[in-house]
């Protein structure tokens, strides 16, 4: 039984997303044929080449032509005229400057010479400006790199616009995606089935685009959905009949036995109705089982990465994802709705058997760089994982995601953590302010986050700290608390990243809203919405949220401003330099300025 299995765009192309490699380590010795396709990396290597500018060079050509002539009938408005001059700084040698430089870009970013920022930064800008220029061919489209500011226009939250954008040539660059990378694959494996994972909202348009093309040339192939927005929307898709022509089946929570079994039903010409984890499509409609599974991950084998295309990933060093833990230990945050992927709780592997994983994985793929994406690492396997790296001497760099801890309050247990390999953490922090953690339920104390951040730092490990304005009920005094906090912990705070609150569809804030002061309101619409807009009682509005945000945004310690800001590339150069003290990284006054300096011709 032959499986293709798609992870589409889009995503930063900077390591593998974890799902395709763990439904590959089933199927595979099941007997099982797979082929798995990250087609996001694809993507962006495509993009970055010069097949693809020469593409883009006869997309604006055609439509330059096509405005000349519109204004030799009649006067071009406004939005035409600034299209028709930005397209006529597309000349055939800025086509030729950026084909020449984008392969430079891709070649900086795989080599060593990644480590010079002066090159490296040269290479984001460079990628950053063709995507610009890609944009132009696609007009009204904004697609851009990093991926996480793309805006084709339509709303990915509202089926009605996701089956609007699946024929629109003018602005669906997926649908060049697919005839330049998906079709080919498709002619020259013909498999039976074909598996997406859709881990962000975004990618619900190239997702559906891929399948309605796949339907229109291989009619027969079953195409199952699965990933995390898949679960997350499962209440909404059985109603969804719009949608259901374009594929066959989804799996929701977790999916590498659910879909083994499927995959064998498909082969066996089996009935679905009795298998796990499944909303199937037949002759009598959509049935949704009611059987769900949860996954024994001793029982697991480790991820298999086997046909991706690990040197077209946009690092000099491949870092594979791991993934010890299911759920989260603390799992109580009011906020927080990660928990709708699983339908068991929480869930560890023991130290032994993730210690013989990384090794294998270490010596089959010849990495010593692991990302660890666990939701949150608990705080006693953090300890004695790090402990058996050292024993064991498995010299491996790795980088995770943590809540700040009480139970983490000694020196030697950061020392630790840092001669296991330890470069980089992700803290959990959200608010400055006691009562607002509080009113989140985080249960963490703000001289116990001093302390962890004061320890981690001085062991060597780059501290980037997550947070938010606007928790209802938050004052813009207790937003300016979490301002102050980190500039007084800034010494030992390496990098930041703020947003507004989001209020979650499956939140528990949101199953209660009257107990937290608000009231949310569902536009009938938006169907397939994951987030509410919400007014409250007391405390910032949404607006006041964003209006405390742009101000930080404008005015806070320069030392968070960077050259580059993907992660996996901070990790890198913390472990090429060994130190967390990084000051090449960081944006002189001059660059500042630079920043706001759009590129000719180019906006």
């Amino acid at each position: 039984m032959k499986n293709l299995l798609l992870f589409p765009p889009d995503w930063l192309p900077s390591e593998p997303y974890l799902s395709l490699p763990s439904l590959a380590s089933v199927l595979r010795p099941a007997g099982h044929e797979v082929v798995q396709m990250d087609v996001n990396v694809e993507m962006y290597d495509l993009f970055f080449s010069r097949r693809f500018l020469e593409h883009v060079a006869q997309r604006i050509a055609h439509e330059r032509q096509h405005l000349q002539e519109v204004q030799e009938k009649r006067e071009l408005d406004e939005e035409e005229q600034e299209l028709l001059d930005k397209l006529l700084t597309c000349t055939s040698e800025l086509f030729e400057q950026f084909s020449n430089d984008v392969e430079r870009a891709k070649k900086i970013l795989r080599s060593q010479a990644f480590y010079d920022i002066d090159q490296l930064e040269w290479a984001t800008n460079c990628l950053h400006q063709t995507m610009t220029l890609i944009s132009l061919g696609y007009y009204p489209a904004q697609i851009c790199f990093p991926p996480i500011e793309t805006d084709i226009v339509y709303k990915p939250f509202m089926s009605s616009e996701i089956i609007e954008s699946l024929d629109d040539d003018q602005i669906n660059i997926y649908r060049d995606v697919y005839a330049m990378l998906i079709r080919p694959v498709m002619e020259r494996d013909r498999p039976a089935m074909v598996g997406i994972s859709v881990v962000q909202q975004k990618q619900l348009i190239p997702v559906f685009t891929f399948c309605k093309m796949i339907k229109e040339e291989f009619p027969a192939t079953h195409i199952t959905l699965g990933g995390n927005i898949i679960t997350r929307i499962r209440d909404m898709l059985p109603g969804m009949e719009n949608l259901w022509e374009f594929f066959d089946s989804a799996i929701v929570y977790e999916g590498e036995s659910a879909y083994l079994k499927l995959t064998e039903a498909v082969k066996n010409g089996d009935d679905f109705s009795s298998l796990p984890n499944l909303i199937y499509k037949d002759e009598d409609g959509v049935h949704v089982n009611k059987e769900v599974f949860a996954e024994s991950l001793a029982e697991l084998p480790p991820p298999d990465f086997d046909g991706l295309p690990l040197e077209k990933y946009f690092v000099p060093q491949v870092i594979l994802p791991y993934l010890a833990t299911r759920g989260c230990y603390w799992g109580k945050c009011t906020f927080c709705d990660h928990f709708q992927g699983y339908v068991e709780g929480f869930r560890t592997k023991q130290v032994d058997h993730i210690v013989e994983e990384i090794r294998f994985l270490k010596e089959k793929y010849g990495t010593r760089f692991f990302h660890f994406t666990d939701e949150s690492y608990p705080p006693a396997l953090f300890q004695k994982l790090s402990r058996r790296l050292i024993d064991d001497k498995l010299d491996i760099a790795w980088t995770t995601h943590m809540r700040f801890e009480e139970s983490l309050l000694e020196e030697q247990v950061w020392k630790d953590v840092a001669e296991s390999g330890c470069k980089y953490l992700h803290f959990g922090y959200e608010s400055g302010n006691q009562r607002v953690l509080k009113l989140m339920d985080k249960a963490t104390k703000l001289d116990a986050n001093e302390t962890n951040l004061r320890m981690s730092s001085d062991a060597g490990i780059w501290n980037h700290l997550m947070g938010f304005f606007g928790f209802t009920g938050e004052t813009s005094a207790e937003a300016d608390d979490s301002k102050a906090f980190v500039e007084k912990n800034s010494a030992h705070i390496h990098s930041l990243g703020f947003m507004t609150f989001v209020l979650g569809k499956y939140s528990p804030i949101a199953f209660e809203p009257e107990k937290y002061g608000l009231t949310y309101y569902k536009n009938p619409e938006w169907d397939l919405a994951l987030d509410y807009y919400f007014t409250t009682k007391d405390g910032l509005t949404i607006q006041d949220a964003l209006d405390v945000f742009d101000e930080f945004e404008q005015n806070h310690n320069t030392k968070w401003d960077l050259r580059t800001c993907v992660r996996e590339y901070i990790f890198l150069y913390i472990d090429k330099y060994g130190s967390n003290n990084l000051p090449q990284l960081e944006m002189t006054e001059d660059q500042r300025r630079n920043m706001q300096q759009p590129a000719i011709g180019m906006v």
